[in-house]
Protein backbone atom coordinates (compact mmCIF):
# COMPACT_ATOMS: atom_id res chain seq x y z
CA UNK A 1 0.00 0.00 0.00
CA UNK A 2 1.32 3.26 -1.19
CA UNK A 3 2.38 5.78 1.49
CA UNK A 4 1.86 9.67 1.37
CA UNK A 5 4.98 11.54 0.58
CA UNK A 6 5.67 13.31 3.56
CA UNK A 7 8.12 15.59 5.38
CA UNK A 8 9.25 16.32 8.82
CA UNK A 9 7.98 19.68 9.24
CA UNK A 10 4.66 18.66 7.82
CA UNK A 11 4.60 15.75 10.41
CA UNK A 12 5.25 17.46 12.85
CA UNK A 13 2.82 20.74 12.52
CA UNK A 14 -0.06 17.41 11.90
CA UNK A 15 0.66 16.48 15.62
CA UNK A 16 0.36 19.20 17.14
CA UNK A 17 -3.22 19.25 19.20
CA UNK A 18 -5.35 22.22 19.38
CA UNK A 19 -4.01 23.61 22.81
CA UNK A 20 -0.54 23.25 21.46
CA UNK A 21 -1.28 25.36 17.89
CA UNK A 22 -3.16 28.12 19.98
CA UNK A 23 -0.60 28.93 22.50
CA UNK A 24 2.26 28.42 19.67
CA UNK A 25 -0.07 31.47 17.66
CA UNK A 26 -0.24 33.32 20.73
CA UNK A 27 3.25 33.08 21.51
CA UNK A 28 3.54 34.48 17.65
CA UNK A 29 1.08 37.51 18.54
CA UNK A 30 3.11 38.04 21.57
CA UNK A 31 6.60 38.85 19.44
CA UNK A 32 4.57 40.64 17.01
CA UNK A 33 5.23 38.11 14.26
CA UNK A 34 2.10 36.85 14.08
CA UNK A 35 2.38 38.10 10.28
CA UNK A 36 5.80 37.34 9.47
CA UNK A 37 6.59 34.54 6.74
CA UNK A 38 6.89 32.12 8.94
CA UNK A 39 3.56 32.21 10.69
CA UNK A 40 2.02 32.32 6.93
CA UNK A 41 3.49 29.08 5.71
CA UNK A 42 2.51 27.50 9.19
CA UNK A 43 -1.20 28.37 8.69
CA UNK A 44 -0.73 27.17 5.05
CA UNK A 45 0.64 23.76 5.68
CA UNK A 46 -1.82 23.26 8.89
CA UNK A 47 -4.55 23.46 6.40
CA UNK A 48 -3.82 20.80 3.97
CA UNK A 49 -4.30 17.38 4.33
CA UNK A 50 -1.90 15.85 2.35
CA UNK A 51 1.74 16.95 1.59
CA UNK A 52 3.77 17.06 -1.78
CA UNK A 53 6.80 19.12 -2.11
CA UNK A 54 5.30 20.58 -5.16
CA UNK A 55 2.39 22.34 -2.88
CA UNK A 56 5.62 24.54 -2.16
CA UNK A 57 6.56 25.87 -5.35
CA UNK A 58 3.19 27.84 -6.22
CA UNK A 59 3.06 30.12 -2.81
CA UNK A 60 3.00 33.66 -2.92
CA UNK A 61 4.52 34.52 -0.11
CA UNK A 62 7.76 32.90 0.10
CA UNK A 63 10.13 32.96 -2.70
CA UNK A 64 11.75 29.67 -4.18
CA UNK A 65 15.32 29.78 -2.62
CA UNK A 66 13.82 31.06 0.48
CA UNK A 67 11.52 27.94 1.58
CA UNK A 68 14.67 25.69 2.59
CA UNK A 69 15.38 28.40 5.18
CA UNK A 70 12.28 29.13 5.92
CA UNK A 71 10.87 25.77 6.94
CA UNK A 72 14.16 25.06 8.89
CA UNK A 73 13.41 28.54 10.56
CA UNK A 74 9.29 27.46 11.42
CA UNK A 75 10.97 23.90 12.63
CA UNK A 76 13.04 25.93 15.31
CA UNK A 77 10.14 28.03 15.93
CA UNK A 78 7.69 25.23 17.09
CA UNK A 79 10.15 23.09 18.46
CA UNK A 80 11.10 26.39 20.80
CA UNK A 81 7.60 26.76 21.62
CA UNK A 82 6.66 23.15 22.42
CA UNK A 83 9.54 23.50 24.73
CA UNK A 84 7.95 26.03 26.52
CA UNK A 85 4.35 24.76 26.20
CA UNK A 86 5.76 20.85 27.89
CA UNK A 87 8.10 22.92 31.30
CA UNK A 88 5.10 23.23 32.86
CA UNK A 89 3.72 19.23 32.80
CA UNK A 90 6.94 17.65 32.51
CA UNK A 91 9.82 17.87 35.19
CA UNK A 92 12.38 16.83 33.49
CA UNK A 93 12.40 19.46 30.24
CA UNK A 94 12.00 21.84 33.52
CA UNK A 95 14.86 20.70 35.07
CA UNK A 96 17.05 21.37 31.56
CA UNK A 97 15.58 23.97 31.04
CA UNK A 98 16.78 25.29 35.15
CA UNK A 99 20.51 23.96 34.22
CA UNK A 100 20.27 26.43 31.39
CA UNK A 101 19.34 29.04 33.77
CA UNK A 102 22.20 27.70 36.23
CA UNK A 103 24.46 27.85 33.28
CA UNK A 104 23.88 31.28 31.98
CA UNK A 105 24.40 33.29 35.71
CA UNK A 106 27.00 31.20 36.20
CA UNK A 107 28.80 32.86 33.07
CA UNK A 108 27.49 35.88 34.62
CA UNK A 109 29.49 35.84 37.63
CA UNK A 110 26.06 35.51 39.76
CA UNK A 111 26.75 32.61 41.29
CA UNK A 112 24.35 33.00 44.82
CA UNK A 113 21.38 33.24 41.94
CA UNK A 114 22.74 29.97 40.47
CA UNK A 115 23.27 28.16 43.54
CA UNK A 116 19.55 29.33 44.14
CA UNK A 117 18.30 27.90 41.12
CA UNK A 118 20.27 24.77 41.01
CA UNK A 119 18.65 23.97 45.38
CA UNK A 120 15.27 24.38 43.61
CA UNK A 121 16.73 21.49 40.59
CA UNK A 122 17.59 19.42 43.28
CA UNK A 123 14.25 18.93 44.87
CA UNK A 124 12.73 18.35 41.25
CA UNK A 125 15.36 15.74 40.22
CA UNK A 126 14.71 13.66 43.60
CA UNK A 127 11.01 13.64 42.56
CA UNK A 128 11.76 12.14 39.00
CA UNK A 129 14.94 9.74 40.08
CA UNK A 130 16.35 10.78 36.93
CA UNK A 131 20.35 10.09 37.66
CA UNK A 132 21.60 11.91 34.16
CA UNK A 133 20.02 15.14 35.22
CA UNK A 134 21.21 14.90 39.16
CA UNK A 135 24.78 14.22 37.70
CA UNK A 136 25.02 17.00 35.67
CA UNK A 137 23.62 19.51 38.71
CA UNK A 138 25.97 17.99 40.58
CA UNK A 139 28.57 18.81 37.71
CA UNK A 140 27.25 22.56 38.25
CA UNK A 141 27.48 22.67 42.16
CA UNK A 142 31.57 21.52 41.84
CA UNK A 143 31.69 24.76 39.46
CA UNK A 144 29.87 26.32 42.06
CA UNK A 145 31.77 25.08 45.09
CA UNK A 146 34.83 26.76 43.32
CA UNK A 147 33.92 29.94 43.19
CA UNK A 148 32.88 30.22 46.73
CA UNK A 149 34.53 28.33 49.43
CA UNK A 150 33.06 28.98 52.79
CA UNK A 151 32.93 27.03 56.13
CA UNK A 152 31.34 24.04 55.14
CA UNK A 153 33.71 23.61 51.72
CA UNK A 154 35.59 20.54 52.70
CA UNK A 155 32.02 18.73 54.01
CA UNK A 156 30.02 19.90 50.97
CA UNK A 157 32.93 18.79 48.16
CA UNK A 158 33.25 15.71 50.16
CA UNK A 159 29.33 15.21 49.86
CA UNK A 160 29.23 16.01 46.33
CA UNK A 161 32.35 13.61 45.42
CA UNK A 162 29.99 10.77 47.87
CA UNK A 163 26.87 11.30 45.77
CA UNK A 164 28.44 11.77 42.40
CA UNK A 165 30.40 8.43 42.66
CA UNK A 166 26.83 7.23 44.44
CA UNK A 167 25.07 8.34 40.82
CA UNK A 168 27.95 6.66 38.39
CA UNK A 169 27.82 3.47 40.03
CA UNK A 170 23.68 3.44 39.77
CA UNK A 171 23.97 4.36 35.93
CA UNK A 172 26.49 2.12 35.25
CA UNK A 173 24.54 -1.01 36.73
CA UNK A 174 21.26 0.33 35.26
CA UNK A 175 23.12 0.99 32.18
CA UNK A 176 23.68 -2.77 32.00
CA UNK A 177 20.77 -3.84 32.50
CA UNK A 178 19.39 -2.02 29.35
CA UNK A 179 22.11 -3.39 27.37
CA UNK A 180 21.56 -6.82 27.88
CA UNK A 181 17.68 -6.04 27.53
CA UNK A 182 18.73 -4.35 24.14
CA UNK A 183 21.02 -7.17 22.94
CA UNK A 184 18.26 -10.26 24.12
CA UNK A 185 15.37 -8.01 21.85
CA UNK A 186 17.55 -7.63 18.52
CA UNK A 187 17.54 -11.40 18.55
CA UNK A 188 13.99 -11.86 19.53
CA UNK A 189 13.07 -9.03 16.79
CA UNK A 190 14.70 -10.80 14.30
CA UNK A 191 14.03 -14.86 14.80
CA UNK A 192 10.86 -14.48 17.40
CA UNK A 193 10.82 -17.23 19.78
CA UNK A 194 13.57 -19.98 20.78
CA UNK A 195 13.40 -22.47 17.82
CA UNK A 196 16.20 -25.44 19.30
CA UNK A 197 18.43 -26.22 21.35
CA UNK A 198 21.34 -24.27 19.73
CA UNK A 199 19.32 -21.27 19.89
CA UNK A 200 18.18 -21.50 24.10
CA UNK A 201 22.32 -22.12 24.66
CA UNK A 202 22.95 -19.31 22.35
CA UNK A 203 20.68 -16.82 24.43
CA UNK A 204 21.45 -18.42 27.60
CA UNK A 205 24.90 -17.61 27.35
CA UNK A 206 24.56 -14.27 26.30
CA UNK A 207 21.90 -13.53 29.38
CA UNK A 208 23.92 -14.90 32.23
CA UNK A 209 27.65 -14.00 30.62
CA UNK A 210 26.12 -10.22 30.22
CA UNK A 211 24.05 -9.85 33.91
CA UNK A 212 25.81 -8.03 35.47
CA UNK A 213 26.52 -9.40 39.86
CA UNK A 214 23.86 -7.45 42.06
CA UNK A 215 22.06 -7.73 45.61
CA UNK A 216 18.02 -7.12 44.59
CA UNK A 217 17.45 -6.26 47.84
CA UNK A 218 19.88 -3.82 48.11
CA UNK A 219 19.13 -2.24 44.30
CA UNK A 220 18.00 1.52 44.37
CA UNK A 221 14.22 1.31 43.38
CA UNK A 222 15.48 2.39 39.35
CA UNK A 223 17.85 -0.30 39.34
CA UNK A 224 14.95 -2.86 40.10
CA UNK A 225 13.02 -1.15 37.59
CA UNK A 226 15.36 -2.13 35.14
CA UNK A 227 16.44 -5.44 36.52
CA UNK A 228 12.94 -6.26 36.39
CA UNK A 229 11.90 -5.19 33.03
CA UNK A 230 15.55 -7.48 31.61
CA UNK A 231 13.84 -10.35 33.44
CA UNK A 232 10.42 -10.31 31.84
CA UNK A 233 11.78 -9.46 27.93
CA UNK A 234 14.41 -12.81 28.82
CA UNK A 235 11.79 -14.74 30.16
CA UNK A 236 9.33 -14.36 27.93
CA UNK A 237 11.61 -14.97 25.02
CA UNK A 238 12.37 -18.39 26.61
CA UNK A 239 8.66 -18.77 26.50
CA UNK A 240 8.70 -19.08 30.52
CA UNK A 241 5.60 -17.10 30.53
CA UNK A 242 5.02 -17.98 34.77
CA UNK A 243 8.59 -16.92 35.72
CA UNK A 244 8.26 -13.70 33.13
CA UNK A 245 5.00 -12.81 34.76
CA UNK A 246 6.18 -12.71 38.14
CA UNK A 247 8.83 -9.94 37.51
CA UNK A 248 6.25 -8.32 35.39
CA UNK A 249 3.97 -8.27 38.31
CA UNK A 250 6.88 -7.12 40.67
CA UNK A 251 8.36 -4.65 38.03
CA UNK A 252 4.29 -3.28 38.12
CA UNK A 253 4.23 -3.28 41.87
CA UNK A 254 6.95 -1.12 42.24
CA UNK A 255 5.54 1.62 40.25
CA UNK A 256 2.11 0.80 42.38
CA UNK A 257 3.90 1.43 45.44
CA UNK A 258 5.99 4.54 44.43
CA UNK A 259 2.56 6.67 43.18
CA UNK A 260 5.20 9.51 41.86
CA UNK A 261 7.41 7.66 39.65
CA UNK A 262 4.11 6.86 37.16
CA UNK A 263 4.09 10.52 35.62
CA UNK A 264 8.14 11.27 35.67
CA UNK A 265 7.82 7.43 34.14
CA UNK A 266 4.69 7.23 31.90
CA UNK A 267 6.02 5.31 29.40
CA UNK A 268 7.62 2.62 31.55
CA UNK A 269 5.17 2.52 33.45
CA UNK A 270 2.56 1.51 30.21
CA UNK A 271 5.22 -0.78 29.23
CA UNK A 272 4.79 -2.43 32.87
CA UNK A 273 1.21 -3.00 32.54
CA UNK A 274 1.60 -4.31 29.01
CA UNK A 275 3.89 -7.10 29.60
CA UNK A 276 1.81 -8.33 32.72
CA UNK A 277 -1.40 -8.54 30.00
CA UNK A 278 0.72 -10.10 27.73
CA UNK A 279 1.50 -13.20 30.30
CA UNK A 280 -2.05 -13.07 31.06
CA UNK A 281 -3.56 -13.46 27.75
CA UNK A 282 -0.91 -16.26 27.08
CA UNK A 283 -1.32 -17.84 30.25
CA UNK A 284 -5.33 -17.30 30.18
CA UNK A 285 -5.78 -16.19 33.74
CA UNK A 286 -9.05 -14.28 32.32
CA UNK A 287 -9.86 -13.00 35.50
CA UNK A 288 -6.62 -11.18 35.96
CA UNK A 289 -6.56 -9.93 32.68
CA UNK A 290 -9.82 -8.15 33.03
CA UNK A 291 -8.76 -6.65 36.07
CA UNK A 292 -5.52 -5.12 34.09
CA UNK A 293 -7.58 -3.96 31.28
CA UNK A 294 -9.59 -2.08 33.89
CA UNK A 295 -6.48 -0.35 34.69
CA UNK A 296 -5.45 0.02 31.43
CA UNK A 297 -8.73 1.58 30.40
CA UNK A 298 -8.78 3.45 33.30
CA UNK A 299 -5.50 5.33 32.18
CA UNK A 300 -6.71 6.24 29.02
CA UNK A 301 -9.55 8.41 30.06
CA UNK A 302 -7.91 9.78 32.89
CA UNK A 303 -5.00 10.76 30.71
CA UNK A 304 -6.24 10.96 27.09
CA UNK A 305 -6.02 15.07 26.89
CA UNK A 306 -3.09 15.43 29.62
CA UNK A 307 0.29 13.35 28.01
CA UNK A 308 2.10 13.67 24.78
CA UNK A 309 1.28 12.25 21.35
CA UNK A 310 3.73 9.22 21.86
CA UNK A 311 1.84 7.77 25.09
CA UNK A 312 -1.60 8.66 23.81
CA UNK A 313 -0.48 6.25 20.96
CA UNK A 314 1.05 4.06 23.02
CA UNK A 315 -2.37 4.31 25.10
CA UNK A 316 -4.64 3.79 22.28
CA UNK A 317 -2.28 0.64 20.89
CA UNK A 318 -2.45 -1.11 23.94
CA UNK A 319 -5.66 -0.38 24.59
CA UNK A 320 -6.74 -2.00 21.19
CA UNK A 321 -4.71 -4.82 20.85
CA UNK A 322 -5.57 -6.42 24.30
CA UNK A 323 -9.02 -6.40 23.38
CA UNK A 324 -8.37 -8.43 20.37
CA UNK A 325 -6.22 -10.59 22.91
CA UNK A 326 -9.67 -10.91 24.94
CA UNK A 327 -11.31 -11.80 21.86
CA UNK A 328 -8.63 -14.18 20.93
CA UNK A 329 -9.08 -16.04 24.51
CA UNK A 330 -12.78 -16.14 23.73
CA UNK A 331 -13.03 -17.33 20.46
CA UNK A 332 -15.67 -14.36 19.80
CA UNK A 333 -13.96 -13.64 16.29
CA UNK A 334 -17.23 -11.92 15.01
CA UNK A 335 -16.67 -9.03 17.90
CA UNK A 336 -13.10 -8.53 16.85
CA UNK A 337 -14.12 -8.20 13.01
CA UNK A 338 -17.15 -5.87 14.20
CA UNK A 339 -14.39 -3.51 16.11
CA UNK A 340 -11.70 -3.87 12.98
CA UNK A 341 -15.05 -2.23 10.82
CA UNK A 342 -15.20 0.82 13.74
CA UNK A 343 -11.53 1.22 13.75
CA UNK A 344 -11.49 1.08 9.78
CA UNK A 345 -11.15 4.96 8.86
CA UNK A 346 -8.09 5.24 11.31
CA UNK A 347 -6.38 2.03 10.79
CA UNK A 348 -4.08 2.56 8.20
CA UNK A 349 -3.00 5.79 9.92
CA UNK A 350 -2.32 4.10 12.72
CA UNK A 351 -0.34 1.12 10.71
CA UNK A 352 1.76 3.96 9.13
CA UNK A 353 2.76 5.54 12.87
CA UNK A 354 3.58 1.76 14.02
CA UNK A 355 7.40 0.10 13.97
CA UNK A 356 7.97 -2.28 11.69
CA UNK A 357 7.82 -5.30 14.05
CA UNK A 358 4.24 -3.96 15.88
CA UNK A 359 3.12 -3.91 11.61
CA UNK A 360 3.78 -7.46 11.29
CA UNK A 361 2.42 -8.83 14.41
CA UNK A 362 -1.20 -6.77 14.06
CA UNK A 363 -0.71 -8.03 9.78
CA UNK A 364 -0.81 -11.44 11.38
CA UNK A 365 -3.60 -11.21 14.27
CA UNK A 366 -6.18 -9.33 11.52
CA UNK A 367 -5.42 -12.24 9.53
CA UNK A 368 -6.32 -14.97 12.48
CA UNK A 369 -9.32 -12.99 13.14
CA UNK A 370 -10.87 -12.64 9.87
CA UNK A 371 -9.93 -16.69 9.36
CA UNK A 372 -11.92 -17.17 13.00
CA UNK A 373 -14.92 -15.66 11.70
CA UNK A 374 -14.43 -17.83 8.31
CA UNK A 375 -13.76 -15.23 6.14
CA UNK A 376 -10.66 -16.29 3.87
CA UNK A 377 -10.65 -14.07 1.46
CA UNK A 378 -9.94 -11.27 4.08
CA UNK A 379 -7.04 -13.11 6.20
CA UNK A 380 -5.58 -14.05 3.15
CA UNK A 381 -5.38 -10.04 2.07
CA UNK A 382 -3.58 -9.57 5.62
CA UNK A 383 -1.16 -12.63 4.93
CA UNK A 384 0.06 -11.23 1.88
CA UNK A 385 0.69 -7.75 4.12
CA UNK A 386 3.05 -9.95 6.23
CA UNK A 387 4.97 -11.62 3.13
CA UNK A 388 4.94 -8.71 1.56
CA UNK A 389 6.85 -6.78 4.42
CA UNK A 390 10.06 -5.49 3.40
CA UNK A 391 11.39 -6.20 6.35
CA UNK A 392 11.43 -10.04 6.14
CA UNK A 393 14.61 -10.50 8.48
CA UNK A 394 11.98 -9.16 11.35
CA UNK A 395 10.30 -12.12 13.15
CA UNK A 396 11.37 -14.83 10.83
CA UNK A 397 8.81 -17.03 12.86
CA UNK A 398 6.10 -14.59 12.11
CA UNK A 399 6.69 -15.08 8.55
CA UNK A 400 6.86 -19.02 8.34
CA UNK A 401 3.14 -19.40 10.08
CA UNK A 402 1.65 -17.29 7.91
CA UNK A 403 3.25 -18.94 5.20
CA UNK A 404 1.35 -21.73 7.06
CA UNK A 405 -2.18 -20.23 7.67
CA UNK A 406 -2.19 -19.01 4.12
CA UNK A 407 -1.97 -22.32 3.24
CA UNK A 408 -4.96 -23.38 4.93
CA UNK A 409 -7.03 -20.55 4.02
CA UNK A 410 -6.39 -21.62 0.47
CA UNK A 411 -7.88 -25.10 1.33
CA UNK A 412 -10.65 -23.30 3.06
CA UNK A 413 -11.25 -21.08 -0.15
CA UNK A 414 -10.93 -24.80 -2.28
CA UNK A 415 -8.22 -23.11 -4.27
CA UNK A 416 -6.77 -26.70 -4.95
CA UNK A 417 -4.93 -25.82 -8.05
CA UNK A 418 -2.86 -23.19 -6.56
CA UNK A 419 -1.56 -25.26 -3.30
CA UNK A 420 0.77 -28.01 -4.64
CA UNK A 421 2.32 -24.35 -6.01
CA UNK A 422 2.17 -22.75 -2.43
CA UNK A 423 3.15 -26.22 -0.72
CA UNK A 424 6.60 -26.24 -2.81
CA UNK A 425 6.69 -22.67 -2.28
CA UNK A 426 6.24 -22.75 1.91
CA UNK A 427 8.87 -25.76 2.16
CA UNK A 428 11.75 -23.99 0.44
CA UNK A 429 11.12 -20.57 2.54
CA UNK A 430 10.38 -22.32 6.08
CA UNK A 431 13.97 -24.93 5.09
CA UNK A 432 15.94 -21.80 4.36
CA UNK A 433 14.88 -20.10 7.85
CA UNK A 434 15.33 -23.27 9.67
CA UNK A 435 11.73 -23.25 11.04
CA UNK A 436 10.80 -26.85 9.36
CA UNK A 437 9.70 -28.71 12.59
CA UNK A 438 7.49 -31.37 12.63
CA UNK A 439 4.35 -29.26 13.11
CA UNK A 440 4.76 -27.52 9.98
CA UNK A 441 5.97 -31.31 8.01
CA UNK A 442 2.71 -32.44 9.60
CA UNK A 443 0.54 -29.81 8.27
CA UNK A 444 2.39 -29.80 4.93
CA UNK A 445 2.32 -33.57 4.27
CA UNK A 446 -1.77 -33.06 5.10
CA UNK A 447 -2.56 -30.18 2.62
CA UNK A 448 -0.39 -31.47 -0.12
CA UNK A 449 -2.72 -34.81 -0.07
CA UNK A 450 -5.74 -33.18 -0.04
CA UNK A 451 -4.53 -31.13 -2.63
CA UNK A 452 -4.61 -34.70 -5.26
CA UNK A 453 -7.66 -36.89 -6.11
CA UNK A 454 -9.87 -36.76 -2.87
CA UNK A 455 -12.64 -38.81 -1.53
CA UNK A 456 -15.26 -36.91 0.64
CA UNK A 457 -16.05 -39.41 3.02
CA UNK A 458 -11.83 -39.89 3.53
CA UNK A 459 -11.85 -36.13 4.70
CA UNK A 460 -12.91 -36.73 8.46
CA UNK A 461 -10.17 -40.07 8.88
CA UNK A 462 -7.46 -37.26 7.59
CA UNK A 463 -8.42 -34.94 10.01
CA UNK A 464 -8.09 -37.68 12.69
CA UNK A 465 -4.99 -38.71 11.81
CA UNK A 466 -3.85 -34.89 11.57
CA UNK A 467 -4.70 -34.13 15.21
CA UNK A 468 -3.71 -37.56 16.73
CA UNK A 469 0.05 -36.32 15.20
CA UNK A 470 -0.39 -32.72 16.25
CA UNK A 471 -2.02 -33.43 19.75
CA UNK A 472 1.29 -34.83 21.30
CA UNK A 473 3.38 -31.83 19.94
CA UNK A 474 1.86 -29.73 22.64
CA UNK A 475 3.94 -30.83 25.21
CA UNK A 476 7.41 -30.56 23.27
CA UNK A 477 9.37 -27.21 24.19
CA UNK A 478 9.91 -26.43 20.28
CA UNK A 479 6.97 -27.23 18.81
CA UNK A 480 4.29 -26.17 21.23
CA UNK A 481 4.94 -22.57 20.18
CA UNK A 482 3.10 -23.25 17.15
CA UNK A 483 0.11 -23.18 18.56
CA UNK A 484 0.58 -19.88 19.88
CA UNK A 485 0.10 -18.20 16.37
CA UNK A 486 -3.12 -20.10 15.81
CA UNK A 487 -4.93 -23.01 17.45
CA UNK A 488 -4.83 -25.30 14.68
CA UNK A 489 -6.17 -28.15 16.87
CA UNK A 490 -9.54 -26.67 17.25
CA UNK A 491 -9.79 -26.22 13.72
CA UNK A 492 -9.34 -29.92 12.94
CA UNK A 493 -12.18 -30.78 15.72
CA UNK A 494 -14.39 -28.15 14.11
CA UNK A 495 -13.64 -30.05 10.68
CA UNK A 496 -14.20 -33.54 12.72
CA UNK A 497 -16.97 -31.94 14.28
CA UNK A 498 -18.55 -30.29 11.37
CA UNK A 499 -19.05 -26.56 13.31
CA UNK A 500 -17.16 -23.60 12.75
CA UNK A 501 -13.56 -22.77 14.22
CA UNK A 502 -15.09 -19.89 16.13
CA UNK A 503 -17.75 -22.13 17.58
CA UNK A 504 -15.30 -24.87 18.71
CA UNK A 505 -12.68 -22.33 20.05
CA UNK A 506 -15.22 -20.80 21.97
CA UNK A 507 -16.07 -24.47 23.81
CA UNK A 508 -12.40 -24.61 24.55
CA UNK A 509 -12.34 -21.18 26.25
CA UNK A 510 -15.55 -22.43 28.28
CA UNK A 511 -13.48 -25.46 29.45
CA UNK A 512 -10.70 -23.02 30.02
CA UNK A 513 -12.29 -21.05 32.31
CA UNK A 514 -14.27 -23.99 33.82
Amino acid sequence: MSKQSSDHLFDLIKSLTKSEKRYFRLLSQQQSESKAKYMQLFDFLEQKENYSAADLEGISFIKGNQISNMKAHLMQKILQALRQFESAKNSEIHIREMIDYVQILYNRGLFRQAFDILKKAYKKVAKTGNLELKLELLKWEKNLLNQSVGSQYSQNVQRVISEVEDANSKINLINQFTNLAVKLNAIYVKTGYIRNDEHLKEVQKLFYEGLPQHEEEKLSIHEKLSLYRLYVNYYYFLEDMEVGYKYALKWLQLYDQHPDLKNSQLNDYLSAVNQVMIAEYKLFYYQNFLKSRQRLHDLNEQMQNSVNENIRNRLIKYVYVHEFNRIFMLGKFNLGVKLLKKLNPDLEAFIQRSDEHSRIILFYKIACLYFGNSQYHKALEWLNRVQQDEKTDLREDIHSFAKILSLIAHYELGNMEVIDYYIRSTYRFLLKKGELHLFQKYILRFLRKLAGEFREEELIPEFKKLLSNLEPLQDIRYEKRSFIYFDIIAWLESKIMDESVQERIQERAREKMR
